[in-house]
């Protein structure tokens, strides 16, 4: 009996073992995932976010800034510390407010949708369409509201870099992706009239200055009251506004990097405290889907390369909001 009693100790001994070996796996440590780091896992991440608004639809396998920004959110949203990194407790709420990615959303495998706006159609989402092509340099010269040839090559030229199936017609992917990357077109821009000259600050009216319009969106180089180059810009979210006010600038850093943020400022010139305007590949990438940390981002690389060199220290930088008035001018549609 003794000897009996021994066994059944025995064999418990041992099945409460088995259920530890096998219950140790279950809490393995989870490899983080953090800016830099690339891989399949990255693409899962990746193409989760996209499902919550938080990614493009573009997979990448690369954690960059767009994944970090997505990561930092999500976790906002859930009261969390926003650290841009992907540990346990993240991605286990990622997984369960999202569903498996499909094959076709992780190898960025798109089919067409019905088709919205074609070849001659005409009227007002027409000109809605050409404005915000020209927000992204895809359309020059005036709104016309006619969906012409131009037309369809710039919609043709904005599906090839955006990956989108190329068609020329525009569905509702198309749309999409163009109002995640612009504003909402203004009366002027739909109407092709042009701000009055009185809409620069009058601190704008003398000497050299960098002469930022929030209302416009826009940052016009000005010398004596003459606009040399316009520019599209944003600004700071609400949290990390854009300060407005009279400024000067005190430092230029054409390669300059972000130590606060890791990211890179490319022809940063610096006019109140850590902020500064700059190129932003962010937003050349995402369009107004997207806000800076409180400096004023520039999306046409090519221009402000070519404005960092003739603007000098102590130059004026005006950031301000402008009343809006308007003139019109001829309109070829």
């Amino acid at each position: 009996m003794r000897s009996r009693r021994l066994v059944q100790l025995f064999l418990a001994l041992v099945m409460s073992l088995t259920v530890v070996s096998v219950a140790t796996p279950a809490v393995a440590a989870f490899d983080r995932l953090r800016f830099g780091d690339t891989g399949w896992k990255v693409r899962v991440l990746q193409s989760r976010l996209h499902q919550l608004g938080l990614h493009s639809e573009v997979i990448t396998s690369r954690f960059d800034a767009q994944t970090r920004d997505g990561v930092r959110t999500f976790q906002a949203r859930r009261k969390r510390d926003t650290t841009g990194i992907v540990d346990r407790v993240t991605w286990d709420k990622l997984v369960a407010k999202t569903s498996e990615p499909t094959h076709e959303a992780l190898h960025n495998i798109y089919t067409p949708g019905p088709a919205i706006l074609v070849a001659g159609d005409r009227g007002l989402p027409v000109r809605r369409l050409q404005a915000r092509l020209e927000q992204v340099q895809w359309w020059k010269g005036d709104v016309t509201g006619v969906f012409d040839q131009r037309t369809v090559e710039a919609v043709t030229g904005f599906q090839t870099k955006r990956r989108i199936p190329v068609t020329g017609e525009v569905d509702r992917r198309t749309l999409d992706r163009l109002a995640e990357m612009t504003r909402k077109p203004t009366k002027a821009e739909l109407f092709n009239i042009e701000p009055k000259g009185a809409a620069l600050d009058p601190l704008c009216m003398t000497g050299r200055a960098m002469c930022v319009d929030k209302t416009s969106r826009s940052l016009r180089w000005v010398i004596d009251g003459i606009v040399q180059s316009r520019y599209d810009v944003r600004f700071g979210s609400d949290e990390l506004p854009t300060r407005e006010g009279a400024f000067s600038v005190f430092k230029k850093s054409r390669d300059h990097v972000s130590s606060l943020y890791d990211t890179s400022m490319p022809f940063a010139m610096f006019f109140s405290g850590g902020r500064a305007v700059h190129y932003s590949p962010d937003f050349a990438a995402t369009g107004y889907n997207g806000a800076s940390h409180g400096c004023v981002n520039v999306r046409d690389y090519n221009g402000i390369r070519w404005l960092f060199d003739p603007v000098r220290i102590g130059d004026k930088v005006v950031v301000y909001r402008s009343s809006g008035g308007a003139q019109s001018r001829r309109s070829r549609g």
